[in-house]
């Protein structure tokens, strides 16, 4: 059910590391972000902690962030925002950070609001709800339509600005029974206000937060006691005059199950775990109470149920229009038996619709992720159980030797653990945004991730399979979310029917969203194929599609029409067109039908984006010169042979490069030819429009005929044919988690990576010597370059951190990547290479 992708752990312990008894935080962002924290003694006093915080991206564990905190005592809460990119931190003596990325690096952060309530411990911290939800309908899986899939659900945020806009802030709640919120103002001024949960104040040992469809907060209180009852209120925040209000109000509470049970009522003493099932489902919680060596998990629900009328009213006559009075009241839906000691809960983020006829789909179809939670116990173990029954899905067996894997009724998993030593387990667990991995923290410290088979280890169809990944590779697209846990359990032989039916199932969606996901659905694929080495090549071909579109966007953007009372078509809109109803293949004929007046620009800009125009120029010459090569699909560039819509894209580039170069002959590309008078850029477009005719959208693909393959084999010989860098190999741990086999890495130490995947293949080997690219400047960095770089954690792509160039041009080009790389990944910062 669930294998142990890899370990991570610290290359030198300290000589006094943190008690097991300190809890341990563990967050993981849509953005595939894990946050953790420890507490380090330090060697010469054992009373001076440092509280830290380590983030890493789950790509490159090893390359660990840690920050010292400043928190004065343990941290006891860890809360990434809806995007990903700011983290909030929480101690025991009130105090609350937020940190963001530092020149948006994932591995650069620093503390740029804080809040505090001095000496009064935070028990539950949650960013305030933007308004955003959806919807993942398992029912309409085979429909084509993703919005249908996938529906927007009406929730209003927690506090909304002028027009609607939602703010920004947090909300925290303290064991003194406080809560407290933080608003960012859009200045970037921090409001702040506090109130007591209810008129008599107590203690508050756990706490949650969760959010209603009408803009209200509900937090679960309780002071610990299994005897006392699980208090529940209702909190709105406004701003009124420019100042924060908190209006809190009290909501039918509960007693435990187990309280009233004559065989448990003095069994399980404390509550340990208090949890709403989702964030946005405040009527649903989970509770577990706990004794010294044992459990019990009790899942309850709200509902509205009729009030009973006494007898004495039943006989009057009823009065029309009048309905019977009804409460709100909980009641307890399952409770499990008598289990482990739960050391840790990891409750599913995939916001899967749990009607009845899409809970009868997934079960019919086996398809398991957002369905289950995760409990952990202090014998090591883990189980998933289903999110209400509470019947066991999957239980898996580890140790910090070895690792096991049980479906429910094996009894020999249990017999081997117990008779080893005291095992390591989970004090902090929490599932990736599809549910299809989970990240926990030991008692020692050590960082885990663990898979999550789809379908709970049942054994599927195929079909059925790359139905279910299908489906969650299209969640992500449509949020945004990172979908590197989908990509733990896709297996070499899947990629290529994934890659197509994820094509075909995006040609179906409307212009609009077509659009939207265009970059999105090319990075999703280019990911995919470097899963495979039948398909490695074809993961060069979508990065440099990436590249393409960007640049052809870039340069479009660029024109301006001549007059302002113009028609509704943009001078890119009518370049589009024109070049698109002209198969001719002389460039200067095409150029005649154009209005030249809207290509005319001031030099400086056409000169400082020389080196883009450049890449454009080398990589027509790149294709048209290997493409009687390209009888198999190992080579890159054979992805462009048939694509219509690309060819199309650079054919009008060529144009654009053309009409620039006669005002500006410097921005031109340079092309080394064996004669004086040679045009390289009429013989580019002539070859490159004769490959579009075959593969044009608008008619069936054809063969490249005999003579353009001779022309293009002749090529080599006219021109010098320039060695394109395929964009450097990702040197994250993704493609050596394909097999079975669990890695144990070391933070700190990359060397410690075990070879393989595809990084054997020649297209992306480079020899010690060679020039290292600025991938998005396309440019030479040198051989050994001084300057420091950020690489992009999906792809591998580098480019230099700070820019050599000082041109507004450029720097529009730059300011485009400044958050996210191409493929939509993040960047982090990688050393110089040292020049020995």
């Amino acid at each position: 059910i669930m294998e142990l992708a890899y370990v991570c752990e610290w290359e030198k312990r300290p000589k006094s590391t943190h008690c097991p008894s300190i809890p341990l935080v563990c967050s993981w962002s849509c953005r595939n972000l894990v946050a953790f924290t420890t507490d380090l003694k330090s060697d010469d006093d054992d009373k001076d902690v440092s509280h830290m915080i380590h983030i890493i991206d789950t790509e490159h564990p090893w390359d660990v962030f840690s920050i010292n905190s400043g928190h004065t005592e343990v941290i006891s809460c860890l809360e990434w925002d809806q995007s990903g990119s700011r983290l909030l931190s929480a101690d025991g003596d009130g105090q609350i950070k937020c940190w963001s990325m530092s020149e948006h690096l994932v591995n650069s952060w620093e503390s740029v609001l804080s809040s505090s309530l001095d000496g009064d411990p935070i028990v539950a911290l949650s960013w305030l709800h933007n308004g955003v939800k959806l919807a993942l309908h398992v029912e309409m899986s085979g429909s084509t339509n993703f919005g249908e899939k996938f529906s927007r659900v009406k929730f209003s945020p927690s506090l909304t600005l002028f027009g609607g806009k939602p703010m920004e802030g947090w909300l925290a709640v303290t064991v003194s029974g406080l809560v407290t919120v933080s608003l960012l103002k859009p200045g970037g001024a921090l409001l702040t206000a506090s109130e007591s949960l209810c008129r008599l104040r107590g203690r508050v040992a756990l706490a949650d937060i969760a959010f209603t469809g009408g803009g209200n907060i509900v937090v679960a209180a309780t002071d610990g006691s299994s005897s006392s009852p699980v208090q529940f209120y209702k909190v709105v925040v406004s701003v009124v005059s420019e100042k924060c209000r908190i209006d809190t109000e009290l909501l039918p509470s509960l007693f435990l199950r187990c309280t009233t049970d004559p065989l448990r009522r003095e069994k399980y003493l404390s509550v340990t775990h208090l949890k709403f099932l989702t964030r946005e489902n405040s009527e649903q919680v989970l509770l577990c109470a706990s004794n010294q060596s044992g459990s019990i998990v009790e899942c309850w629900s709200l509902r509205k149920e009729g009030l009973p009328v006494n007898n004495i009213f039943q006989h009057r006559s009823p009065v029309v229009g009048e309905k019977q009075p009804t409460i709100l009241k909980w009641r307890i839906l399952t409770t499990t038996n008598d289990l482990e000691r739960v050391s840790a809960v990891a409750l599913p983020k995939l916001p899967i619709s749990i009607s009845n006829t899409d809970l009868k789909v997934a079960s019919d179809t086996k398809f398991c992720p957002g369905l289950g939670l995760a409990l952990a116990f202090h014998d090591g173990s883990i189980q998933i159980l289903h999110r209400l029954s509470l019947h066991t899905m999957g239980v898996f067996y580890g140790s910090s030797s070895s690792t096991s894997v049980q479906r429910p009724g094996d009894e020999s998993a249990i017999k081997r653990q117990r008779t080893g030593g005291p095992a390591l387990h989970f004090k902090a667990l929490q599932f990736s945004w599809t549910s299809l991995a989970l990240a926990g923290v030991d008692n020692h410290g050590k960082l885990h991730m663990l898979r999550v088979s789809p379908s709970m280890g049942q054994v599927l169809e195929m079909n059925t399979t790359l139905r279910h990944l299908l489906f969650l590779l299209e969640y992500c697209m449509v949020t945004g979310y990172d979908w590197w846990d989908v990509l733990l359990h896709v297996q070499p032989t899947m990629v290529h029917n994934l890659v197509e039916k994820l094509h075909e199932e995006y040609m179906r969606q409307n212009q609009a969203l077509q659009q939207v996901l265009a970059t999105r659905i090319v990075a999703v694929k280019a990911s995919l194929c470097k899963l495979s080495t039948a398909t490695a090549a074809r993961a060069c071909d979508f990065h440099a599609k990436l590249l393409l579109m960007a640049i052809s966007s870039t340069l479009k953007s660029l024109l301006r029409p001549h007059v302002l009372n113009t028609p509704d078509k943009s001078p890119g809109d009518r370049l589009t067109e024109i070049c698109a109803k002209n198969t001719d293949t002389d460039i200067d004929k095409v150029m005649i039908n154009l209005k030249t007046e809207e290509f005319v620009l001031d030099g400086p800009p056409l000169q400082s984006l020389q080196q883009l125009i450049q890449w454009v120029g080398d990589f027509v010459l790149y294709l048209l010169a290997n493409l009687p090569n390209q009888g198999s699909m190992v080579r890159p560039g054979f992805g462009f042979m048939r694509d219509g819509a690309s060819l199309g894209m650079l054919r009008e580039m060529l144009v654009m490069i053309r009409i620039w170069g006669l005002l500006k002959p410097g921005c031109l590309p340079t092309f080394t030819a064996t004669s004086d008078n040679q045009d390289s850029m009429q013989l580019l477009f002539r070859l490159l429009t004769k490959l579009w005719l075959c593969s044009r959208d608008d008619g069936p693909p054809q063969d490249p005929d005999e003579s353009l393959i001779d022309e293009c084999c002749l090529l080599p010989s006219q021109l010098l044919v320039p060695s394109l860098d395929w964009l450097p190999v990702n040197d994250g741990v993704i493609v050596r988690l394909q097999g079975k086999h669990p890695l144990r890495l070391q933070f700190g130490k990359a060397s410690s990576l075990p070879g393989g995947g595809t990084s054997t293949l020649e297209v992306f080997t480079r020899s010690p010597g060679c020039q290292k690219m600025d991938n998005l400047r396309c440019v030479h960095m040198g051989v050994c370059p001084t300057e420091d770089s950020k690489a992009c954690t999906r792809c591998g792509c580098v480019t230099m951190l700070r820019s050599p160039n000082k041109t507004n041009a450029m720097k529009q080009w730059e300011q485009r990547w400044i958050k996210n790389c191409l493929c939509g990944g993040l960047w982090r910062r990688i050393p110089h290479s040292p020049l020995s």
